[in-house]
């Protein structure tokens, strides 16, 4: 018994620290710090969005896919959630949406970085 109310107990603390985990990391990298999805990939934001507003739609997701989120998920701290066009939800870090890069494939290298001087890596604030 006391051994199932320590492992509820744990779960009931640890549940709504996930819920509200940040989307994003912190990585070093050769464009200095930026910001990461869970599996250290970079991120980036599109000159063509708007706050909070995904310009990035069908063949341009395919190459830029969105940072995914879920329905259950709700803004913390620079992070907020939308929906894209498509009714999916996507992160966004200060109004900005964010996406990964089919192309990249190391962790914490934004190849994707100017593409075509609308595509920018993602960096915290401050």
């Amino acid at each position: 018994m006391i051994r199932h109310v320590a492992v509820v107990t744990a779960l009931a603390i640890a549940l709504p620290a996930m819920a509200f985990a940040d989307p994003a990391m912190v990585m070093s990298s050769a464009k200095g710090k930026i910001l990461t999805d869970a599996q250290g990939m970079a991120l980036y934001t599109f000159s063509k969005d708007s706050k909070d507003k995904s310009a990035c739609t069908g063949g341009c997701a395919a190459l830029w896919p969105p940072l995914k989120a879920s329905a259950s998920d709700k803004a913390t701290g620079h992070y907020s959630v939308f929906k894209r066009p498509d009714g999916t939800m996507q992160w966004a870090y200060e109004g900005k949406p964010l996406y990964t890069f089919v192309q990249d494939k190391k962790k914490a290298d934004p190849t994707g970085d100017g593409f075509r001087g609308v595509w920018h890596v993602a960096k915290p604030a401050g």
